[in-house]
């Protein structure tokens, strides 16, 4: 079914990464430190070392196959979601995206982080349809993790943005994907490909020299940079003014190749919000 958009709005599909993208934390080494499991990262790098799993699978695979994993249930990943630092202002983003100038943009969520903990973190901000995570099959009595359904990594994320373009009728050009790491690259590329905007959010040298841009910013607002500069065509003094007039400003935009930015309330908002 076709996304239904007025007569004069353009329509454009927003797609995100999860870990570390719009959040600070992975969701594995969440879960790790909620069942006090050491040695996290180093069970990820020595999987990445052998290339065991596509990147970004490596907790997938850990649930399934590493004995210490193995006791996770999905009240443990709902509670790590709970625990997850989201990024500042996703719910404003999501709102601002419904209409920038005429362009209205469908925001979307794929991450090889479990469904459980994505829809957890984001609850009330994403509605659940629109999150694409790691989906188990969960054993019907005990609960225990049995089976992969779906690994929302590497190819995965290139499937969910060709089936969501296709459901919803999106030009092939009129797409963005946000990213952080070596997973999100078979994606990345996908969406140049097709003419799109991809935008890293790391300085990751995986996706940096495939990224059309990189923005460094704590505040998830700052995604609105590269879509106003690049797709809506707007100039820094105009983007300025929309961030002051819902009570931000632009305090450091470093305009080299990547983009740095901090933002913080004005006077206005900070006493309004007390």
């Amino acid at each position: 079914m076709k996304h239904e958009h007025g007569s004069n709005t353009k329509a454009y599909l927003l797609i995100s990464d999860f870990d570390q993208t719009l959040s600070f934390n992975d969701s594995g080494l969440v879960l790790s430190e909620l069942l006090g499991i050491h040695g996290f990262g180093e069970r990820v790098a020595g999987l990445s070392n052998i290339h065991l799993v596509q990147q970004g699978g490596e907790l997938a695979y850990l649930l399934l196959h590493d004995p210490q994993f193995r006791r996770v249930r999905k009240e443990h990943l709902v509670e790590v979601g709970k625990r997850i630092r989201l990024k500042e202002n996703i719910r404003l983003l999501s709102r601002l995206l419904q209409n920038l100038d005429g362009h209205q943009f469908s925001f979307y969520v794929t991450s090889a982080a479990p469904q459980e903990v994505i829809q957890s973190a984001l609850d009330g901000i994403i509605p659940e349809d629109h999150i694409f995570g790691t989906r188990f099959q969960y054993h019907p009595e005990s609960g225990e993790i049995q089976s992969i359904l779906c690994l929302r990594a590497g190819y995965g994320k290139v499937a969910v943005v060709d089936d969501l373009r296709a459901r919803m009728g999106i030009s092939h050009h009129h797409l963005v994907y946000v990213g952080d790491g070596s997973s999100d690259v078979h994606v990345m590329l996908h969406v140049n490909r097709l003419d799109g905007l991809t935008i890293a959010v790391s300085e990751n040298d995986y996706i940096t020299q495939i990224a059309r841009r990189t923005i460094l910013s704590d505040d998830a607002l700052s995604l609105l940079v590269p879509i106003l500069e690049d797709i809506v065509g707007w100039d820094s003094s105009r983007i300025r003014a929309l961030f002051e007039a819902h009570g931000f400003v632009l305090q450091e935009w470093d305009k080299v190749r990547t983009d740095s930015l901090t933002i913080g309330k004005t006077a206005t908002a900070a006493v309004s919000t007390m």
